[in-house]
């Protein structure tokens, strides 16, 4: 079974019977055991056509198969170098298996200071022609076995915060870099990060703590203000009622995961020229979304983070950076007892009610969804 939304109207959806077609030579067949469903799949429905998020497991038009972070094993191989067995993360559809063309491919392998692996072996990659643009963040698949950061205690939290955590950690060190131009931060004292109760949000938040000196304010819905706060990793929290209130004499920037058009332009006005950067990567708010226009302050940029790992594989090398983030990475498992429950949802029902509470922002952001497409549950 596949999950398929209408790319021109994500509110139409419909389950499409899967086909289990023969394998041609160089396929692979994964079974999909679980995945994470989270507002940032929503957002790539929002950039789809943008980042060909929805060229990554293409269908007959007008539907659409958004990608998520998930799990799945080999049960059928026609590589020769590939076997059928184990379990990859990786980008899967929301479906209950899919074939893919493989290679085998070795990857970077962190060193931790224990000896330990801490990167996680590629395994494969997907090399079918409609993913040759693809970053390789997009297209590999890693073994769960040789990897130190997938903890078996924790297989949900893994679905649902790997790839957020990924996205905020390079957000914070593009941001962050003392050799970029304008410097750290660009000069900011502060930096304001709005839809503050989402996943990826919470993990700049955990990312930002760190850094000495720097000020973070979550911005927020009244709704979920006691939520943020609760949190302890933001230094201030204020709603979007409350931008106003800010000192508009401090140096600032902006991490924009809603994408609102109208709390974009109400930041940039109060701060106006003091606001020395905007960073947009999240929709969250997908119904506000409006032009930028000439608004005051900084022009907003789109952050785009398979650039900024390149950049930092080269200038590390990627047994460094894997190690930088796994050592972060677990760092902020560690806190997740703490605002994290996960919930499973299974079957196309429980699928499709997951997503809808995530389109029209109804979820709890308390709540990881961890989803798969069989009705028979997960452990």
């Amino acid at each position: 079974m596949d999950f398929e939304v209408d790319r021109r109207d994500f509110r139409r959806t419909r389950i499409a019977a899967g086909r289990r077609p023969g394998l041609s030579p160089g396929q692979i067949r994964l079974e999909i055991e679980r995945f994470a469903l989270t507002t940032n799949n929503v957002t790539y429905a929002v950039v789809g056509d943008m980042f060909d998020y929805w060229g990554f497991f293409p269908t007959e038009a007008p539907w659409g198969r958004l990608p998520v972070m998930g799990l799945g094993s080999v049960v059928e191989s026609a590589h020769p170098g590939i076997a059928a067995e184990g379990r990859h993360f990786g980008f899967y559809p929301m479906s209950s298996e899919v074939v893919i063309t493989a290679e085998p491919r070795s990857g970077a392998v962190g060193a931790r200071p224990d000896g330990a692996r801490s990167g996680g072996e590629v395994a494969f990659r997907d090399v079918g022609a409609h993913r040759a643009q693809h970053a390789a963040t997009y297209t590999d698949f890693r073994d769960v076995a040789t990897d130190a950061t997938f903890d078996l205690d924790r297989v949900d939290e893994y679905l649902l915060l790997w790839g957020m955590f990924m996205t905020s950690f390079l957000v914070d060190d593009y941001l962050g870099d003392p050799a970029a131009q304008g410097g750290m931060f660009r000069g900011a004292g502060q930096t304001l990060v709005t839809s503050a109760s989402s996943k990826t949000s919470i993990c700049l938040a955990a990312c930002l703590a760190l850094r000495d000196g720097h000020h973070s304010i979550g911005v927020t819905s009244p709704r979920n203000r006691a939520f943020v706060e609760g949190l302890g990793l933001y230094d201030e929290v204020i709603t979007y009622g409350e931008i106003d209130r800010t000192d508009a004499r401090v140096a600032s920037g902006l991490v924009d995961m809603a994408g609102s058009g109208p709390v974009r332009s109400a930041i940039h006005t109060h701060f106006a020229d003091n606001l020395k950067f905007s960073i947009a990567v999240g929709a969250t708010h997908r119904a506000d979304m409006g032009s930028d226009g000439d608004l005051p302050g900084t022009p907003p940029e789109l952050f785009f983070a398979p650039a900024q790992s390149a950049k930092r594989a080269k200038d590390w090398g990627p047994d460094e950076l894997a190690n930088r983030t796994a050592r972060a990475f677990n760092d902020l498992l560690d806190q997740t007892e703490r605002w994290l429950t996960v919930v499973h949802r299974t079957g196309s029902d429980g699928v499709e009610a997951t997503y809808r509470e995530l389109l029209e922002g109804q979820a709890d952001p308390s709540m990881g969804y961890v989803c798969s497409m069989s009705k028979d549950g997960l452990s």
